[in-house]
């Protein structure tokens, strides 16, 4: 994990080279066996054979630091695996934090002006990283539409499709586990592309929107909300070793690849030819969230759920004041970037 943060830099113009070349080649990177290879480029084979394997690694951790510590997480927080919605500077109560995660859509919806209009309002929604489903379902009730849920953990999509059934809404919203870059839908399926809290897990950002934009139909609007480091000014070329460090921790504890900034996913935006670009600094409104699951781990039934979930669960609760660490010192950000598919 350590190393990904080093290798799998915000992507760059060769990056988007790599990904065009490998495209015109249909997608094939693998090489005849018969064939012999120049130093050079079996040096590159063998760097992509790496990070494939790091990529496969991570995902496998990803489901199962997910499949372990979501049953805690329900108890405790609900259905909404996602941070909540707080007033700049207001007091934040326990009893308010649902209402806040509530809020969180409501807000991210607004901010990437999705109507309400019966005519306009999204009909297929596509709800990548959906944890145990919370935004499908709310999605879904809300305009009525066909949602589909992604997530790469086996217990996140049992447990959602179980609610989903006790909602009434089984024949309306539906969860598989599939990879968010390689997703399984056909081109332009989706007219609202949602993914709330999952960009950061994604090792390939760059292959990530592209997905994203793939399967959003003509005119759709896309929605990423995620954690971000900061924006690099305009002499630096990277993050300060002290900010890299502490990102490491936090990587290594939540199965984090390299972060990006909210910059960089504009610039991938653009790249695709993505239109009404925006995006938004949230850290102030989430400042509340992770004091608030230090608080609940702090009860007794938030630390002996915590210790019956198991290490990784363990691990990940120990690395919560560094979240607060990173959003102190400004280098967290919460970003919510809104886009829109050509017509």
């Amino acid at each position: 994990m350590t190393s990904l943060l080093h290798t799998c830099e915000p992507p760059s113009l060769r990056l988007r080279f790599s990904l065009h070349r490998r495209s015109r080649l249909g997608g094939r990177t693998a090489t005849p066996s018969h064939v012999s290879l120049p130093p050079r480029s079996r040096r590159l084979a063998a760097a992509r054979a790496a990070m494939t394997t790091a990529s496969d690694e991570l995902g496998k951790g990803i489901a199962e630091f997910y499949d372990e510590s979501s049953g805690l997480w329900e108890s405790i927080w609900g259905d909404h695996m996602h941070h909540g919605f707080y007033e700049a500077g207001a007091p934040a109560t326990i009893t308010g934090h649902r209402a806040a995660q509530i809020r969180m859509v409501e807000e991210a919806l607004r901010f990437a002006v999705v109507s309400d209009d019966p005519l306009k309002k999204p009909k297929r929604i596509v709800d990548v990283g959906c944890g145990i489903g919370g935004s499908s379902r709310y999605l879904a009730k809300k305009y009525g539409a066909k949602c589909e849920g992604i997530t790469l953990s086996p217990v996140q999509a049992k447990r959602a499709q179980a609610l989903a059934t006790a909602e009434g809404l089984e024949d309306q919203v539906s969860f598989q586990v599939a990879d968010a870059l390689k997703q399984p839908f056909p081109d332009g399926q989706f007219d609202l592309v949602w993914s709330m809290e999952s960009g950061e897990h994604m090792p390939d950002k760059t292959k990530f929107v592209g997905e994203l934009a793939r399967v959003a139909a003509p005119g759709a609007t896309i929605i990423i909300v995620t954690w971000c480091h900061r924006d690099l000014s305009p002499s630096e070329e990277s993050l300060q070793p002290n900010e890299l460090n502490l990102l490491n921790k936090i990587c290594n504890a939540y199965y984090l690849p390299a972060w990006c900034s909210a910059s960089d996913y504009v610039k991938i935006a653009q790249s695709l030819s993505l239109e009404d670009i925006k995006t938004a600094d949230w850290s102030e409104n989430v400042a509340p969230f992770w004091p608030a699951v230090i608080r609940s781990a702090l009860t007794w039934q938030g630390f002996t759920s915590l210790l019956r979930s198991g290490w990784k669960t363990i691990r990940g609760a120990l690395a919560m004041p560094l979240m607060i660490e990173g959003y102190n010192k400004k280098l967290i950000k919460f970003a919510i970037i809104a886009c829109r598919k050509p017509m």
